[in-house]
């Protein structure tokens, strides 16, 4: 069956070989050799990437390094190994069935259901379906590859143990001594442990597929196509909704009343459907990140209409400047519009990451000049942006004292900036033909610092107040 997907070398643990070859130039050669003739090329690139990782000095394996980040797509088009469907399928059905057992309205943490005791009574899969998520896709993509299960195991682990942790966290803050030191305590950190747990859950994924340390080609790469997944699971989940609301209008034509078990199953089990097989339709498991088809299909939609939205929020970030004198106290006086900012800038970080090109290729000659350009203004509009509102925040703060809210915004706003002036001084540095590189390498820092602020918050804003 696995000749089927690729053949046995594709799944061959390349390390030892590597390994030994480590001062043999032309033994490295023939073993690569030997991969592609075998369809191993890809496992022979992950073991590569791996063992560089762990000695960086090794001039045999930082020159194997470079040729393989600069493979053309193209080289691995031909190699791209069909979904494991039945494996897809089955831990699809298998995710579906949990997240449609979560969502008894009665279960809630830190409310009055079943296991609650606090007033906030938010339902069980507002608070673990991200996770869960994260820990069957993680298992989806250790058994695809029938490799990292260690790794996997241990990242569900450790995803599985924070997530407990802020439970835990969540039902101590109206207990002991925290009661009357902070009536609203658990309610404001288990709210903003809610969009942080996906994000940890998304490093989960990107650790597990990528290891600890990985190039910023490989991590860029890995976003790109999570965007390109998101935006396939949100096409999913538009027809899904489509579908649902269609057979509850028609049993609601002839008086028949569907029991909420089933509206459940539909709705959440449903749901449960899309995420694994959203990854299968368009990510490779058996392929590097860095070498993933994106030139083809929703991706390269996707790309082109990132990129046509840039000249338009260039435009809306420019007016927006020019008006700033005449409202200057807003953001000072008004926290609906510090919100605002917050949520601009993630959408400005996003956007940058998705007109980011993978490669030079990606982008004719003639528009590579005007991109460049376009992305560094972009970088530069939203950091004087982001500067201002985060002197509202900080004046904010000095007035009235800090709080859960403030330490959060302030810790994003620091990194978000931190990451906008990097990718701006990267890529001058770099010049004409590095600046591309240039950003993966700023992105790669930035998606670290977005994991280590968000674990740090889970784990110590707790305990600060």
């Amino acid at each position: 069956m696995r000749q089927a997907r690729g053949g046995i070398a594709a799944t061959m643990d390349y390390q030892p070989a590597i390994h030994a070859a480590a001062r043999d130039p032309r033994g490295l050669e023939d073993l690569y050799q030997s991969a592609r003739a075998t369809s191993g090329a890809d496992a022979f690139a992950r073991a590569l990437e791996d063992v560089y990782t762990t000695a960086p000095e090794n001039l045999l394996y930082a020159a194997w390094h470079e040729r393989l980040q600069r493979a053309m797509p193209e080289e691995h088009a031909a190699t791209r190994h069909p979904a494991d469907w039945r494996l897809a399928v089955a831990l699809s059905a298998g995710l579906g069935l949990v997240l449609w057992l979560l969502s008894d309205p009665a279960w809630t943490i830190a409310g009055t259901g079943r296991n609650g005791g606090g007033p906030s009574g938010v339902p069980w899969l507002a608070v673990f379906w991200a996770p869960i998520i994260a820990i069957f896709l993680i298992a989806f993509l250790a058994l695809a590859t029938r490799a990292h299960y260690a790794r996997s195991a241990l990242i569900g682990a450790g995803l599985a143990a924070i997530t407990a942790y802020v439970v835990a966290r969540t039902l101590a803050l109206n207990t002991g001594p925290n009661i009357g030191s902070a009536p609203n305590a658990q309610q404001t950190y288990l709210a903003l442990m809610l969009p942080h747990l996906p994000l940890l859950s998304a490093a989960a994924v990107g650790l597990a597929l990528l290891g600890w340390r990985s190039s910023a080609d490989d991590r860029f790469g890995f976003l790109t196509k999570s965007i390109e997944v998101i935006a396939t699971a949100g096409v999913a989940a538009i027809a899904g909704g489509i579908f649902v609301g269609l057979t509850y209008a028609i049993f609601q034509a002839i008086g028949v009343e569907i029991p909420d078990l089933l509206v459940r199953l539909l709705i959440a089990g449903g749901g449960g459907l899309i995420p694994i097989l959203a990854v299968a339709a368009v990510y490779d498991p058996l392929t590097a990140p860095r070498a993933q088809e994106f030139r083809r299909g929703l991706g390269k939609i996707l790309a082109i209409l990132m990129r046509a939205l840039l000249p338009l929020t260039l435009l809306v970030l420019a007016i927006y400047l020019l008006v700033i004198p005449f409202n200057f106290g807003q953001p000072f006086n008004n926290r609906g519009v510090l919100i605002v900012y917050n949520v601009m800038l993630f959408a400005i970080v996003a956007l940058l990451a998705g007109v980011t090109p993978v490669s030079p290729e990606d982008v004719p000659a003639r528009w590579r000049r005007p991109l460049r350009a376009g992305i560094a203004a972009l970088a530069a509009l939203a950091a004087v942006i982001s500067l201002y509102a985060l002197a509202a925040i900080l004046y904010r703060t000095t007035r009235d004292g800090l709080t859960m809210n403030r330490v959060v915004v302030i810790g994003w706003n620091a990194i978000n900036i931190g990451l906008l002036l990097l990718a701006l001084y990267r890529q001058a540095r770099a010049g004409r033909e590095g600046w591309i590189g240039a950003l993966h390498g700023a992105l790669r820092l930035g998606t670290a610092a977005y994991v280590i602020w968000g674990l740090a918050l889970a784990l110590a804003l707790s305990w600060m107040f």
